[in-house]
């Protein structure tokens, strides 16, 4: 017991004290439209983007440069958004019901996206450990509902808050229905490239009906990962995306590249070494903690969920410049007792299949499947993974971040992976893991975090 209470002091983050108000102030709030005329025009939405078809708020952290004062950088990014939206029309227009197809699309009418001029009475590093999740980043990003008139929803809300050391904060909104975490990445790239007067740095492609369901729509294997909204009882609690009113606690788990070969070493007994991945351990260490927190029954079933990106997947493959979401959900599943009594190498084993089941005809028989019913992702618990999206790695002209985050949200059944904030402190840390759940659940959920891992 010593041991473990030892080993849990080395590497769990304490909750930091958390400032709950960043003294921000709002200066300015306008609209951004598209630098030359776009044509006017309706953009078809797969059926994996109306499924996602709410805000993600992310933060972008800037150390003061001073060939870069926030004034200029405010100018150059107003400049560089207004040329953006010349290449990304859509993200200026606004999603709308076409009622003759039935179907969520997005109208480019150029209505703009939204910008906002902040401060802050804070200097950067007095606002603590930016991995840590906090609530009250919520003030360096702008909702993007009723932004200046009451009715008007923005696909995108841009805000740059300056803090007093003459570091500043980009934080944008924008609806999932527009982007991926991969084609967000470019489209940051395309904005900074721009914002240093240089040209796109990759071609967006926009054709969607590359991933339109097949007519007539062919499901031809089982989907347990979906789930019909049509078939459930009114007021029955749905969807892994549904944000939660119940009051949470917010941990961040820290995994060092230690204790990842040391996963990768268990794992390896009876799998293909292939398919011990960093991503594959990590997830099944996730799967049991979180299934293993609830009040245990060895026959409950536990269904984990986790994004596969199907760009190379499809037959012919989708361009990497695809710019809509080319994500799905593949799954594992398995009863509590397997969990918790079961091989680690053979769980590993169920979660890498669900990545090799993710072929050109699986696929698209999900897409097909969301054709026909009115459904969501169901599991019981979804890993994200932004560790490898490298928005820390976009070079603007006044330098890359010096971390970027997303905004805390009541999400208990989706686990947030994210790369580590580099500092001395922490420079062994591999690997940032945003966790929240109720009170009780989080007590059991470290607990097991800790001692699955020795």
């Amino acid at each position: 017991m010593h041991s473990l209470t030892h080993f849990m002091e080395t590497i769990s983050q304490d909750t930091p004290l958390l400032l709950q108000d960043r003294k921000v102030t709002i200066h300015k709030t306008s609209m951004v439209f598209p630098s030359k005329q776009t044509e006017k025009k309706s953009l078809f939405l797969s059926n994996i983007d109306k499924v996602l078809n709410f805000d993600v708020k992310t933060v972008h952290f800037f150390e003061a440069n001073q060939d870069f004062p926030p004034q200029i950088v405010t100018e150059k990014l107003k400049k560089a958004l207004e040329d953006v939206l010349v290449d990304y029309e859509f993200l200026a227009g606004r999603i709308e019901m076409n009622y003759e197809t039935n179907r969520l699309e997005i109208d480019c009418n150029a209505e703009g996206v939204g910008f906002v001029v902040a401060s802050s009475e804070y200097k950067l590093n007095q606002l603590g450990n930016l991995a840590y999740p906090n609530q009250a980043f919520e003030q360096f990003v702008h909702k993007t509902n009723d932004f200046l008139k009451i009715g008007d929803i923005p696909l995108c809300v841009v805000q740059l808050t300056s803090f007093k050391c003459g570091g500043f904060s980009i934080g944008i909104t924008t609806s999932h229905a527009t982007f991926d975490g991969l084609s967000f990445k470019t489209f940051l790239d395309n904005l900074a490239s721009l914002a240093a007067n240089k040209p796109l740095s990759v071609i967006p492609c926009h054709d969607r009906q590359l991933l339109a369901a097949r007519s007539p729509p062919c499901v031809n294997f089982p989907h347990p990962e979906m789930i019909n909204l049509d078939d459930l009882p009114s007021g029955i609690e749905h969807g892994i995306f549904e944000a939660s009113l119940d009051k949470h606690d917010f941990k961040v788990f820290q995994l060092t590249s230690k204790n990842i070969n040391n996963l990768k070493e268990k794992a390896k007994v009876i799998n293909n070494t292939a398919h011990v991945t960093g991503f594959n351990v990590i997830t099944t260490h996730l799967w049991r903690c979180k299934a293993l927190s609830r009040p245990y029954d060895p026959n409950r079933s536990s269904t984990i969920l986790y994004a596969v990106d199907i760009r190379s997947k499809l037959n012919p493959p989708l361009l990497k410049s695809y710019t809509g979401n080319a994500v799905l959900t593949a799954y594992a599943s398995t009863k509590c007792e397997e969990l918790k009594e079961g091989e680690f190498s053979r769980l590993v084993e169920m979660v890498a299949e669900g990545s090799r089941r993710m072929s050109d005809e699986y696929a698209r028989s999900i897409i097909d499947w969301g054709e026909l019913y009115n459904g969501l992702p169901n599991g019981e618990v979804l890993v994200s993974s932004w560790w490898r999206l490298g928005f820390e790695d976009v070079l603007y002209p006044w330098g890359k971040p010096k971390y970027c985050c997303p905004v805390v949200y009541q999400r208990k059944n989706i686990i947030l992976l994210f790369p580590p904030y580099r500092s001395c402190e922490d420079g062994d840390v591999e690997l940032n893991i945003r966790v929240a759940l109720p009170p009780k659940e989080m007590e059991k959920f470290q607990s097991l975090f800790y001692s699955f891992l020795i």
